[in-house]
């Protein structure tokens, strides 16, 4: 088998591993990105609701609480920038009766230990005043929350790395690996095999990061996380929505509730619930909508019968099982394990896409300490 040497190989091409590498050549490193499939984001970064989260609701000084605010205000100065279409469109959250609105507290305070500071509470006729099919004691309106095309944003990536000298190789699975003496070989599948000795590694594979790691001979096991796989299945509206804004409900546990999210052509989605599953599978049970009627309608009472169809499916990955608190980020660099030049990301799902910059800054930061 071949063997290349190469400064700084970045593993996944979706939109944390495009963000990864763009930074990286900014910084003037040599990026090879290595992806398993034949295109940019073909798994969580494009099957997901493509919003830009505002940071309300994650643990005061969590990775997910600073990288969601940090990369909030980054990312919008970012589609500015490159023309990336988006819109800050605003979200509701919505308290469905009053013995939800005691959450709506809990969200504010919380929103406000993150530096989330432009989060107004509505009473039910300010609430129908702004969105009149809206059914509701109570919201929050989040005005920095928005929409952004998802696949825009992977492809300015890729064109800012590119044009920086980054280069992709698809259709190219690692299939294992070790760590070496200042570096980490990895053994690359596909139509031509190789294996590559890197300077630098970033494993941004997303649900196969565990597997990455797992799979480099001499990386300690114990920093290897379990993962578990979480579903979230949405629908798709048949008829125009009568509202301008995202709607939410109160959270539920391992998720957000079924939420009305719309696209930048101004179609709207309901989802994700929260199917955990035991191998990836991107299938929609039709039969899961009549759950999803019943959400709905606890907010939308007016939603039509038969108006839902089956949309699409994605997958998040998880740190933790059914029913335990939510997990925070892992952002693992050499100070961590032990191993230079290796910087694992686990359990990257939502705010990932809003975050996705302000993740890039950290991981080259961890290399540059640990170089």
């Amino acid at each position: 088998m071949d063997s290349e040497r190469i400064d700084c190989v970045v593993i996944g091409a979706g939109v944390i591993g495009l963000a990864v590498a763009r930074a990286l050549a900014v910084a003037g490193r040599e990026v090879v990105v290595i992806e398993a499939e034949a295109a940019i984001g073909t798994q969580t970064s494009s099957r997901n609701s493509e919003v830009i989260h505002a940071g309300i609701y994650y643990p005061k000084d969590s990775l997910k609480a600073r990288l969601c605010v940090a990369g909030r205000d980054m990312l919008y100065r970012y589609c500015d920038d490159h023309g990336v279409a988006h819109r800050r469109c605003g979200k509701l959250i919505v308290a469905a009766a009053a013995t939800e609105e005691p959450e709506l507290a809990r969200i504010a305070v919380a929103a406000a230990a993150n530096g989330v500071a432009d989060l107004r509470r509505l009473d039910a006729a300010a609430l129908r005043a702004i969105e009149p099919a809206l059914c509701g004691s109570a919201a929050l309106l989040s005005p920095s929350t928005g929409i952004i095309d998802s696949h825009g944003l992977m492809l300015a990536y890729q064109g800012d790395a590119e044009d920086r000298g980054a280069m992709i190789s698809f259709n190219s699975p690692v299939e294992g690996g070790r760590v070496a003496a200042q570096a980490v070989e990895l053994a690359i599948g596909g139509a031509a095999p190789m294996r590559l000795v890197c300077r630098s590694v970033v494993n941004a594979a997303g649900l196969a990061a565990a597997g990455v790691a797992s799979s480099l001979a001499g990386f300690p096991s114990r920093y290897v996380p379990r993962q578990w796989l979480a579903r979230g299945n949405y629908f798709t509206l048949s008829t125009p929505p009568p509202f301008a804004r995202l709607i939410y409900p109160v959270p539920e546990p391992g998720g957000l509730g079924v939420h009305l999210t719309l696209d930048l052509a101004g179609r709207a989605r309901f989802g994700p619930d929260v199917e955990w599953i035991d191998t990836v599978d991107y299938g929609v049970d039709p039969a899961r909508g009549e759950r999803f009627y019943a959400a709905i309608r606890r907010y939308w009472p007016e939603l039509p019968d038969g108006a839902l169809e089956p949309g699409y499916a994605g997958i998040r990955p998880k740190l933790g099982p059914p029913g335990a608190p939510p997990q925070d980020f892992i952002v693992q660099g050499p100070g961590d394990h032990g191993v230079p030049g290796l910087v694992n990301l686990y359990g990257i799902e939502s705010p990932g896409l809003t975050a996705s910059l302000a993740i890039a800054d950290l991981v080259t930061a961890l290399l540059h300490e640990g170089s």
